[in-house]
């Protein structure tokens, strides 16, 4: 029985966390990565072989990558599993948490079923290497797709997004004349203060940059709430779909977020609601994943538990990192250099794959 190496296990791991939020499959790098670089990663890191520690290690990579998800996600994972309790002790759904909640439920349960009715198949067969990048390239080819044909309700919808904003950013700069007075006064009471040997911000509120820090944490909050407003606008049949097109992701090198993402924009969602229902379903069935194949770490993962740990580590600070970054990434920007970094990887690894 081959063992796993720390390096291997820090590599994988940061890239696991990185890769799983990023539209670029996870499990198509997990894949390509030992392969092309060959020597003992291809060995070790083969995830097609029925005992390979390699097993063992994506159950705590999976595991590592929800809890960095939660961490992010926490606050509205708390507003959402009350919107649950309250809709059972309630039998009704009426408000957005409520509906959220069993919006998620409903959107999961497709992937789910597959999940454990064909992984192992779909593991087996389409974790080779060669198939991990022709399904990268075809993954590049959905996210182009999924910016090029882009509905127009999910354009208007973002384009509502981009009104609205403005609009609070304008009557946020017109503040009442009382105010910029008010300012006016401060600004000059710390001059004299300055001028009578008084230091600069003397008396101002401790900790400038932690309250800027919470001010922004509290932005995104709001940012939040009101993208989920805006979610339970849309159907449950709606969700329901979104939520099946996480099924390609059993396919090695084909993004779990990414086609989530072009099912919630064909469905009409802004491309930044369609990235955060994306991350909200991500966190349940990665957990899930992670807890299911829990025998599998005791059974395969023996004399390996050091690297596991390690590089579960950095899976799930990289998850959360992705995850930060990517939430405000998707309020301006596109799917677009995914798309293209998908099709140059996957047709650059093929041609390595089959020329090496």
């Amino acid at each position: 029985m081959t063992h796993m190496t720390y390096p291997e296990a820090l590599v994988v791991g940061f890239v696991q966390g990185i890769t799983e939020l990023f539209p670029v499959s996870s499990l198509g790098h997990n894949v390509l990565i030992p392969a092309l670089v060959g020597g003992s990663w291809a060995t070790d890191l083969n995830v097609a072989a029925p005992e390979s520690p390699y097993l063992a290690f994506i159950v705590g990579l999976h595991v590592a990558t929800a809890i960095g998800l939660l961490c992010y996600f926490w606050r509205d994972w708390l507003r959402i599993i009350a919107g649950f309790l309250t809709s059972i002790r309630d039998r009704d759904v009426r408000t957005t948490d409520q509906k959220l909640a069993w919006m998620l439920i409903l959107a999961t349960i497709p992937v789910g079923l597959a999940g454990v009715l064909f992984e192992h198949e779909f593991r087996v067969f389409f974790g080779k290497p060669v198939r991990a990048a022709i399904f990268l390239a075809i993954n590049g080819l959905i996210l182009f797709a999924g910016e090029r044909f882009r509905t127009r309700q999910s354009r208007q919808a973002d384009a509502e997004i981009e009104r609205q904003r403005a609009a609070a950013a304008r009557a946020a700069a017109a503040a009442p004349e009382r105010e910029r007075v008010g300012s006016a006064a401060s600004a000059g009471q710390a001059q004299a203060g300055t001028e009578i040997g008084v230091p600069a911000g003397a008396g101002a509120r401790p900790g400038g940059s932690g309250s800027a820090s919470a001010a922004s944490r509290h932005d995104e909050i709001q940012l939040g709430i009101e993208a989920d407003e805006r979610l339970t606008q849309r159907s449950f049949l709606t969700a329901v779909l979104i939520g099946s097109a996480q099924i390609l992701a059993l396919l090695a090198g084909i993004s779990r977020d990414g086609v989530t993402m072009v099912a919630g924009m064909f469905g009409g969602l802004s491309r930044e609601d369609a990235a955060r229902f994306a991350f909200l379903l991500a966190t349940p069935v990665i957990f899930a994943a992670g807890v299911l194949k829990v025998p599998d770490l005791f059974t395969y993962g023996k004399g390996d538990y050091g690297p596991i740990v390690a590089g579960s580590i950095l899976s799930g600070i990289g998850a959360y990192l992705s995850v930060r970054f990517l939430v405000k990434y998707f309020r301006t920007r596109t799917l677009t250099p995914f798309a293209v970094y998908c099709v140059v990887v996957g047709l650059g690894s093929i041609l390595y794959l089959q020329l090496h």
